[in-house]
């Protein structure tokens, strides 16, 4: 049985000798060493492998993200979605300093104003920018080529928001 590669270095399919390749693949009869791989392909190995930690470190941030924040003692959502509807209740916050309305957070519904919602708004837009930030420190790091993988789960913003998220455990 031979191995069958895909241009992106990383897939393979067994094929016998005969079966037709597609355009991207390489046909190799053993287990081909990266620089084999790189000759065949014509990429670098590291550049593939920064390309794979930089996702890592994108979902890592997208992870910290959303685990939520504590303000005032109300838990409160940070996913994508919460934070859409924080930033709406923070405009209507703005445009009317009397403004109150029934906030949905974790542990259930409050009635709050105004000044509670800039509050909550303020604090998840540090936390995203918090873990934005850390995201570019760890880029930076793999740019200069001191990134590992043990500096990934160190040095994102604290975040206590109740019930710890299981993910990041």
């Amino acid at each position: 049985m031979y191995r069958a590669y895909s241009n992106n270095g990383a897939s393979l399919r067994f094929v016998e000798p005969d079966w037709v390749l597609s355009e991207s693949e390489v046909l190799f009869d053993h287990e081909p060493t990266i620089q084999e791989l790189e000759a065949a392909f014509g990429f670098d190995a590291a550049e593939l492998e920064r390309g794979r930690q930089a996702v890592l470190i994108a979902q890592e941030r997208y992870r910290h993200e959303g685990v939520g924040v504590v303000v005032d003692g109300l838990s409160i959502d940070t996913t994508r979605d919460s934070q859409a509807l924080i930033a709406g209740t923070g405009l209507s916050a703005v445009l009317d300093p009397e403004y109150r309305c029934n906030f949905k957070t974790l542990n259930g519904f409050v009635e709050i104003g105004a000044e509670q919602i800039l509050a909550i708004a303020k604090a998840v837009r540090a936390h995203v920018q918090a873990c934005f930030d850390r995201e570019l420190i760890l880029l930076e790091a793999l740019e200069a080529g001191t990134f590992t993988d043990e500096i990934l789960k160190d040095g994102w913003p604290e975040s206590s928001p109740g019930t710890p998220d299981p993910a990041l455990q």
